[in-house]
């Protein structure tokens, strides 16, 4: 939509609640053509048969590659590789960006969803981490054996009131063939205060509330895909933000800083490989999950768009097994670990967009603080026994929590046009009413008990 056409809404001054007549008025009388630069924009992508020719001397097309000696599901060239690389090699380096760092380190992670209804479900943990090896995807598969974990993960609810003290120690595993099991899941329960251990969560399926997957938080052995270039497209952006929300408070060092959300940039502000237009050059992944790996897994195929230089997994796309759009999955990333030079980017916020049942969703990782726990430390917090002292050893404080509906982030584009033939991003015509009205509005338009934008949204929670 254009500024002209901003500026009729604005002065037109509607209600909050607005029926899905009247949207459908205002969306036909406000209909205008693209831009012709937002247009040139979404025309960028090219296939690998038209990538420049710099592009071309980065990709090696083979698709069978010698296998290391004692791990033969990973390539022989020792990681993290070199030009030209192969589509399975550039999964691999992307698959050092996981949603939580490879690194020990303490941060608070503000999450939630909102539903198409406007019904807000948030919380807040504070989260440390220990690692078993080396920081990093290469000391995830060369310091740990399959079976063993390989990182320790503590949460303590601090928000909301009634979950204030429930803790979670989650330990994931190095996985193969032969060893399958993810995680071991201890939880410790005010109400109940005991410590129990869970079962593991199904790797494909959504958490209670929540509209991303256990193996969204956790990731995928980039083993267990078959790899595939698509091609190169550029990225003007991922994480979008209501015109409700023009800033947003973050714990930066300790200390909370007011950011303008328009300023807030895909890689963070240090990122040296920005366009001159501001966009990010991408290569463009396709990703299948592979059936003797990951027997029955609701997932069939994710579509990624990773940075040309570091492989940073800025957008995510996943379609099941019918080649329908599941979820939509766009990062803003950080320079948070500068010892560790590339490899240091970690996410700043994420926004999962859950499309069958329209739930939006997001984590932000806020006062991120790297930390060489004593081995003292490791051995008393990282613990089941240690959750029933309901002792926060570090509180890490947060302003990131959203008090209006109207505030949340919106759904991510679709791009309907990139790569016809390899994704499909077409959505049901009820859910597309509301992409339409949110565009026009610029936030999120809630729906009505009979599935039609124009709701007013329920008080946050």
């Amino acid at each position: 939509m254009n500024s002209e056409a901003l500026n009729v809404m604005a002065s037109m001054h509607l209600p909050r609640r607005i029926t899905w007549r009247m949207w459908r008025v205002l969306l036909l009388a406000l209909a205008v053509p693209l831009t012709a630069a937002a247009d040139e924009r979404e025309q960028q992508w090219k296939t690998v048969e038209q990538m420049s020719a710099e592009d071309k001397a980065l990709f090696d097309p083979s698709t069978s590659t010698p296998r290391d000696a004692a791990i033969p599901y990973i390539p022989a060239e020792p990681y993290p590789f070199q030009a030209p690389y192969t589509a399975e090699e550039m999964g691999f380096r992307s698959a050092e960006f996981v949603h939580i760092g490879r690194w020990p380190q303490a941060i608070v992670d503000v999450f939630g969803v909102v539903t198409s209804s406007g019904y807000i479900n948030q919380g807040v943990s504070v989260s440390y981490t220990s690692l078993t090896g080396r920081p990093g995807l290469e000391g995830y598969i060369h310091d740990v054996k399959p079976g063993e974990p390989y990182a320790r993960w503590t949460m303590f609810d601090t928000f909301p009131p009634e979950s204030e003290g429930t803790q979670q120690l989650w330990l994931p595993y190095r996985t193969d063939k032969e060893n399958r099991t993810k995680m071991d899941y201890y939880i410790y329960s005010e109400q109940l205060r005991r410590v129990r251990r869970q079962p593991q969560p199904l790797r494909d399926q959504r958490f209670p509330d929540n509209s991303q997957t256990f193996d969204d938080v956790i990731g995928r052995d980039p083993w267990e895909l078959e790899w595939q270039l698509l091609g190169t497209d550029v990225l003007y952006e991922t994480i979008r933000f209501p015109n409700t929300r023009p800033t947003i408070t973050q714990n930066i060092g300790g200390q909370f800083v007011e950011r303008q959300t328009a300023a807030i940039k895909m890689m963070g502000d240090s990122y040296p490989h920005y366009r001159a237009d501001g966009g990010i050059d991408t290569f463009v992944l396709k990703a299948t999950v592979r059936e003797d790996w990951l027997p029955g897994y609701g997932e069939k195929t994710l579509i990624f768009w990773v940075d040309k230089h570091l492989f940073y997994p800025l957008r995510m796309e996943k379609f099941n097994a019918k080649g329908e759009l599941m979820m939509i999955e766009t990062r803003f990333a950080e320079h948070e670990n500068k010892a560790l030079g590339d490899f240091g980017y970690a996410a700043l916020s994420t926004v999962y967009w859950n499309v069958e049942h329209d739930l939006v969703g997001f984590s932000l990782h806020d006062g991120q603080v790297q930390r060489n726990w004593k081995p003292e430390e490791e051995k008393m917090i990282f613990t089941p026994e240690f959750m029933r002292r309901k002792w926060l050893v570090e509180p890490i404080k947060s302003q990131a929590v959203i008090r209006d509906p109207e505030h949340f982030y919106l759904r991510p584009k679709l791009y309907p046009g990139k790569f016809p033939g390899e994704r499909n991003p077409a959505v049901p015509a009820e859910i597309q009413a509301r992409i339409d009205a949110q565009e026009a509005a610029g936030h999120l338009v809630f729906v009505t008990a009979d599935g039609a934008p124009g709701a007013e949204p329920a008080p946050a929670k």
